[in-house]
């Protein structure tokens, strides 16, 4: 029901801006209106607290049936024919913010369209179901459990306030003004106000949509391309460091912690390999030029966004192919970002150096730290775990892509793309992901939702003992 209402701001958009049919929307509100309404009236007394397993099972109906709830308006629009397979891939790139798109003519299309896809990435940036345990507190129902199955990151059980509900309002208050940040800072660089807002959308959320089909580099202008390149970075960062900072009033607090350090870390290594290669092959007249385009396309790819300057297909060998391997570190846990996370990958490079010593020294006791506190063994165990499964995982959707007939760099660069949810790719995808047939696109939708709830909330629904009383 609630799902419903965000189908009324792109029609108020179409009316403003001149939509000549906005019937679709209107429908899709109805149906989703209504459809909520049957399932919540024979269930509307029935209080109950919810297990963990319950939030499990929750978190992956939830954006499996919003996202297909959220077709609905694309399938009915009489401005383009667009097929099932296709307008599924396209609301779940929405909601799990990967910015992988099928559709072409952005710049043609109904504002109310754009509008909505935006919208899409916009409320999936920091969970639905964050959303919906924040303002319905009235429910009588445990929200932990959910914000444990949602909430990117291995470390989900702290909390920046006793009541998850007040946390998850906390998240939102961040979210919110780093949203206002980019409009300002969109409008100063001469964006119209609905370019504003829609790439502030896109740009927060680390989502990658764009109201064009050349994205960013339809605007061609340096300060508009630093000034996102800035909300970028910020949306990669984890949201109650966010909230630390601005609660103290002190930057200190974001060179305290070392997996923002890292983040920033491997961003600038990347970046400096970037700029140099380009240079070194006089890609690009001037340096200036060059660290404009280097910098922005290194901070959309880790952040998992996937808004483009640049056909960066074009780019020499090396430089596509480190993007894409860059992509799977992503960004911080408790962002909008896709990836493993940096905190994982600070974990894994830890652990292996443990590793490593314990060869010469084999009977010593050493921890894992992270900002000087000692990490758990069991979150350690749990890395290895989650490594472990993503490698496999990945190299299942891209089998199942080989097998579906498609290329060894469309394969690896289109699986990157969504279990990442980083949304570009390479080969048949470089441009557009439109080519591929319908079985692929459902194929990548599974791995679009399993990389935005990672991995083990949509593996543990396939364990017999999950279903056993």
């Amino acid at each position: 029901m609630l799902f419903s209402l965000t189908m009324l701001p792109p029609i108020a958009i179409g009316e403003l801006m001149g939509d000549p049919d906005l019937s679709n929307f209107w429908w899709g509100f109805g149906s989703v209106l209504l459809a909520g309404i049957l399932l919540w009236l024979p269930f509307k007394n029935y209080k109950n607290e919810l297990r963990l397993r319950d939030g499990y099972l929750i978190a992956v109906l939830f954006w499996v049936g919003l996202s297909v709830a959220a077709t609905i308006p694309l399938s009915l629009s009489t401005s383009f024919e667009i097929s099932l397979a296709n307008a599924f891939f396209e609301t779940v790139s929405g909601f799990t913010t990967t910015g992988a798109t099928v559709l072409v003519g952005l710049d043609s299309l109904p504002r109310s369209i754009n509008f909505y896809r935006m919208e899409l990435h916009w409320l999936g940036g920091m969970g639905m179901i964050v959303l919906a345990v924040a303002i319905l507190p009235m429910l009588g129902i445990g929200g932990m459990q959910l914000y444990k199955a949602e909430t990117p990151g291995p470390v989900k059980d702290s909390k920046l306030t006793p009541r998850i509900t007040e946390t998850a309002r906390l998240l939102w208050y961040v979210y919110l003004i780093l949203t206002l940040i980019g409009i300002g800072l969109f409008l100063l660089g001469g964006m119209t106000w609905f370019d504003a807002v829609c790439h502030a959308f896109s740009a927060v959320s680390t989502g990658g949509f764009s109201t064009h089909d050349s994205s960013m580099g339809y605007f061609n202008s340096a300060f508009l391309e630093y000034s996102i390149t800035f909300i970028m970075i910020m949306g990669g960062v984890n949201f109650t460091l966010h909230f630390t900072v601005l609660h103290n009033k002190s930057l200190k607090y974001y060179w305290l912690d070392s997996e923002f350090k890292l983040y920033l870390l491997i961003m600038f290594v990347v970046f400096v390999i970037c700029a140099g290669v380009l240079w070194k092959n006089n890609y690009y007249t001037d340096i200036p030029t060059t660290v404009r385009y280097a910098s922005f396309q290194v901070a959309s790819i880790m952040t998992s966004t996937g808004l483009l300057t640049t056909n960066m297909s074009a780019w020499p060998t090396l430089l596509p192919v480190l993007l894409m391997f860059v992509s799977f570190v992503g960004g911080c846990a408790g962002s909008t970002g896709g990836g493993l996370k940096v905190i994982r990958f600070l974990l894994l490079m830890k652990q292996g150096w443990r590793e490593v010593s314990l060869l010469t020294h084999p009977h010593a006791h050493t921890h894992i730290k992270i900002n000087r506190e000692p990490v758990p063994e069991s979150v350690t165990r749990s890395i290895w775990g989650f490594f472990s499964m993503y490698v496999a995982v990945f190299t299942l959707f891209m089998l199942g892509m080989m097998a579906a007939g498609h290329d060894q760099v469309t394969s690896f660069s289109a699986v990157a793309a969504t279990l990442n949810n980083m949304g570009v790719g390479l080969g048949e995808v470089s441009s557009s992901f439109s080519v591929l047939d319908d079985f692929t696109k459902w194929w990548l939708s599974f791995a679009m939702l399993m990389g935005r709830l990672e991995l083990f909330t949509v593996l543990v629904l396939f364990s017999p003992s999950f279903w056993r009383r």
